[in-house]
């Protein structure tokens, strides 16, 4: 395989022969890998192929370089990751098949999943997130006051990306034992670097966050697995975040399709000339610890363990689709019991103490919570939900955060990785778009594809009649509606407010749970004083008649009561108060009931959720209505200023209106 020529230089140091030559095995077995993977595509055997041919010593550096229940989380050149963590062949060859034996159930593709037994968690094709994953993980860490270091790895183009600036500046801040690997190649697809930044080297990116930074030749297994083992060493004791800059060579295409036409002849020819296996064998043999005979004994054995888990692979079936199965991997197993606390332990509370007595209380059974969000801890929250928390809890578990909201919610999808939950509250729910992709991408895919729940909710201020205008005043929950794996909460009521909270911060699976900032101060209920849960999915029936069925949620269950007063309407009030999933047999049996069905809500009407409740009740209740099934909702425009163009972009008027039309129907 080598041409005997060294063309790096290798410094052993006390390393033995043994370890070496453990470090030649790890090395080899990607590269052997990817030679039998590449001809399989050509086969039409796989799909696609992400190549790290030329990259792999920096994987196994990294494996080697930390402990064996530390995290890593690597991108798709890493394959050495999985290998040197010792995954079966067998499973990601089936991962790579979309076989039902991968990680994802066919799921999912290549390197887009972890295993929690392997301390891996894979990426997602946006790249830039998963560097606040790692930030998650690490801060798990450091609250148990575990020596532990994480490793996240990123390339060069993805650092172009806001998740590489957020994840590194809150892990500066919160001084994190992360270390940074940027892979760089010198290429985002057919980008050079030129065209991505205007620097040279990524170290010179590090002090401006506070971060120590080092650069390292990434085809240099030595250089890179001793640097890193020291760096790992270094955080353990004293946790803080590390830039590595690892130079390298992208030998094939961004993937096999894509070609390498754009890239000129020169850079192949170095990266030739460094090849990270060529090299260190060369190396090897000049040290007398490789030899013909030993070589051809570990390539034997390597080709025999990828034929042995190709014939496996292979073997299997197709995957087959049981749409019940996929659906049921949605979520987490969570069955929610329950618990009425002793109505005569109760006290007046408004809508705002209701949410701050359920998290209080959610913060004093469960331990491992934290909460994290813009100037929640001293100051209490922009509401003053959490105000006096960080003196009962303490700064560890009460956090404030930079102005990073991908960043935050990466942070705690981390947590909850590394055995936390976490609560993150958006200043405004308006400022979630910021964090979107981590939600809808991260968040409510995660345990569909490969069983890791994502145990955190998001708590969101909603909601105009505040004058707070069109970016603080959004009802955006029809943003999530159409995302599997979310769970959406949207309550009306102090009483629903604090058992539905106490429920989420329960159940392992991801929420948005909506709290519409006109009710803060303005409600109040008796609302009891200790712990209790409610049921998710279920509606609450406000009140009940035979005329016609109003479906609402929020502030719209308090504008359809007053209504049904004034106009002394005799008929059904139905509060869903959870959204996703949303409570179908209480919708059938009101529109069953009356055949006149009308939905109100205050987020805007095109593409809101009463469309497709609508929709349903068209579909599964026709024979029972006795009028068009109508909606009132919001404007078709952003949420206005001026107090009298914000009344009239509400639907509390033109509900009345659209009400005596069906009755009169």
């Amino acid at each position: 395989m080598s041409n005997n020529t060294i063309k790096m230089i290798f410094d052993r140091k006390s390393m033995d022969d043994k370890t070496l030559l453990d470090l030649y095995r790890s090395l080899l077995l990607p590269r052997k890998i990817e030679e039998k993977m590449l001809i399989l595509l050509r086969q039409g055997k796989i799909s696609k192929w992400f190549s790290g041919w030329g990259q792999e010593a920096i994987s196994i550096a990294a494996v080697k370089a930390l402990e064996e229940d530390e995290f890593i989380l690597p991108m798709h050149r890493n394959l050495g990751v999985f290998t040197a963590r010792d995954i079966p062949l067998e499973r990601l060859f089936a991962q790579f098949q979309g076989k039902k034996s991968g990680f994802t159930k066919g799921r999912d593709r290549s390197f887009h999943f972890g295993s929690i037994p392997h301390h891996i968690v894979g990426m997602i094709s946006h790249l830039g997130p998963q560097l606040a994953v790692a930030n998650g993980i690490a801060l798990a860490h450091k609250l148990k006051k575990n020596p532990k270091a994480t490793l996240v790895f990123t390339g060069d183009g993805a650092t172009s990306e806001g998740d590489f600036h957020e994840a590194l500046n809150v892990a500066a801040v919160w001084q994190l034992p992360v270390i940074f690997v940027i892979e760089h190649n010198g290429y985002g697809l057919s980008t050079p670097s030129e065209e991505q930044f205007k620097f040279k080297q990524f170290i010179d990116k590090g002090p401006g966050y506070g971060i120590e930074s080092i650069k390292v030749d990434g085809n240099n297994i030595l250089e890179t697995y001793q640097c890193l083992s020291k760096l790992a060493k270094d955080i353990r004791k004293k946790p803080h975040p590390i830039l590595v800059e690892a130079m390298t060579y992208r030998m094939r295409g961004h993937e096999e399709a894509s070609g390498t036409k754009y890239v000129p002849t020169a850079y192949f020819e170095e990266g030739s000339s460094k090849d990270p296996v060529e090299n260190f064998e060369a190396f090897l043999i000049s040290e007398g610890i490789l030899n013909p005979k030993l070589q051809s004994k570990i390539i034997n054995e390597i080709s025999t363990k990828i034929e042995k888990g190709l014939e496996s692979a292979f073997a299997e079936m197709k995957s087959e689709a049981f749409t019940e199965e996929e659906i049921g991997d949605l979520y987490k197993p969570f069955t929610c019991k329950p618990s009425i606390a002793d109505h005569n332990q109760t006290s007046e509370k408004r809508f705002i103490d209701a949410i701050s007595d359920g998290l209080r209380q959610s913060m004093q059974r469960f331990p491992n919570l934290i909460l994290m969000g813009q100037d929640i801890a001293t100051y209490g929250g922009v509401f003053k939900i959490t105000n006096g928390f960080m003196e009962e809890f303490g700064a560890e578990r009460v956090r404030n955060t930079p102005l990073c909201e991908s960043a935050i919610i990466g942070t705690a999808l981390g947590l909850s990785i590394n055995g936390h939950k976490a609560m993150v509250e958006m200043q405004f729910a308006d400022f979630v778009s910021c964090g979107f992709n981590q939600i809808v991408n991260n968040l409510a895919k995660i345990h569909y594809r490969w069983g890791q729940h994502a145990d955190v909710v998001i708590r969101m201020p909603t909601g105009a009649g505040v004058g707070a205008g069109p970016f603080h005043s959004q009802s955006n929950e029809a943003w999530f509606f159409h995302t599997p794996g979310l769970k959406i909460v949207y309550p009306s009521s102090p009483f629903d407010t604090k058992g539905l909270l106490a429920t989420a911060l329960e159940d392992p699976n991801p929420y948005l749970f909506f709290e519409h900032k006109a009710l803060y101060r303005a409600i109040s209920e008796q609302v009891p004083d200790d712990y209790y849960t409610l049921e998710i999915g279920k509606a609450n029936w406000i009140r009940e008649g035979k005329d016609v069925s109003i479906i609402t949620y929020g502030m719209g269950v308090h504008w359809a009561r007053a209504v049904m007063e004034e106009l002394d309407v005799n008929g059904d009030l139905l509060d869903l108060r959870t959204l996703l999933p949303w409570d179908k047999e209480a919708v059938r049996k009101t529109a069953e009931k009356t055949g006149k069905v009308i939905i109100l809500h205050e987020d805007c009407l095109t593409g809101g959720i009463g469309g497709e409740i609508a929709a349903w009740i068209g579909e599964h209740c026709f024979e029972s209505l006795d009028a068009p099934v109508m909606r009132e909702a919001g404007l078709d425009t952003p949420v206005p200023f001026s107090s009298n163009l914000e009344e009239n972009f509400l639907p509390k008027n033109r509900f009345k209106e659209k009400l005596q039309r069906l009755l009169e129907y």
